[in-house]
């Protein structure tokens, strides 16, 4: 029996691969941010403790957990947790980036980095890291969110040139838009750190990006699929025996790769706005 670590499990992505994962014979454990969302997990007869990339004793505690209730053993890390943060970049505190840094970039590295000594180990340790079809193809009004995932492409890249991709398998996952909570969950930290009615923009805030951020959702839009399309990927990436490097999941992440391999930068400014 296989072993991976997945975060954010409370929802989406994260919950239908932990599941998914469970019933094909891998020992899962499915971490949350929160501990209450773990104890429904824990009932639902997962393995699940609290990781939170913000906080670096969870990320720990997730070291111990493997080091002396799993043999030290560990097969496979899925880095899935993150979070969006709606807004122009004009608007961008540094408090604000600093935040979302801490949890979709500097978290993930951090995990990764401290689980690799149990992934080496394991004669076919792989890391997936959930990127975003944001991580090579920037869009309008995404800014904090689109640098993390430009960021977590640029590690995956790197490390997997290094001498440690000799030892462990990196490969990157690219969504495009999934029906999960992180538009709904954006919400508060839009109000948080968005200051739009004093923006020079605030007009475009209401006319525009409200409608996106606000309007219940009660059937999938155009192109939207759902977290089973991702699992279906990271199955793949983690049972093949040469896994690719990237694995794109919906209509819109193709669509991008080609705009960004063959057009100029002026034509692909038009087609993102």
């Amino acid at each position: 029996m296989k072993t991976i670590l997945i975060t954010g499990c409370s929802s989406g992505i994260g919950y239908d691969a932990a599941r998914t994962l469970k019933t094909r014979g891998w020992k899962v454990l499915a971490t949350c941010r929160k501990k209450v969302d773990c104890e429904r997990l824990k009932n639902e007869g997962f393995l699940s403790f609290v990781l939170d990339y913000s906080k670096q004793n969870t990320i720990d505690n997730a070291v111990t957990y493997i080091k002396e209730k799993n043999d030290c053993r560990l097969d496979a890390l899925f880095n899935n947790g993150a979070f969006a943060l709606p807004g122009a970049v004009e608007d961008l505190s540094r408090d604000s980036l600093r935040e979302i840094f801490e949890v979709n970039f500097f978290g993930h590295v951090e995990l990764m980095n401290k689980l690799l000594p149990f992934l080496k180990n394991s004669g076919d340790g792989r890391v997936v890291n959930c990127s975003s079809v944001l991580g090579f193809a920037a869009l309008p009004y995404r800014g904090a969110y689109n640098a993390t995932k430009f960021a977590i492409e640029a590690i995956t890249d790197t490390i997997r040139r290094e001498e440690t991709g000799k030892k462990v398998t990196f490969i990157l996952i690219e969504p495009g838009p999934i029906r999960t909570k992180i538009r709904e969950n954006s919400i508060f930290y839009f109000e948080k750190w968005i200051d739009w009615k004093t923006s020079d923009l605030s007009e475009y805030y209401e006319k525009h990006l409200f409608k996106k951020l606000y309007q219940p959702k009660t059937m999938l839009e155009r192109f939207e699929q759902e977290p089973r399309h991702v699992t279906k990927k990271l199955l793949v990436a983690l049972t093949t025996r040469r896994p690719k490097k990237r694995y794109y999941v919906t209509y819109p992440t193709y669509l991008a790769n080609i705009i960004t391999r063959l057009l100029p930068t002026g034509l692909q400014d038009h087609f993102f706005k």
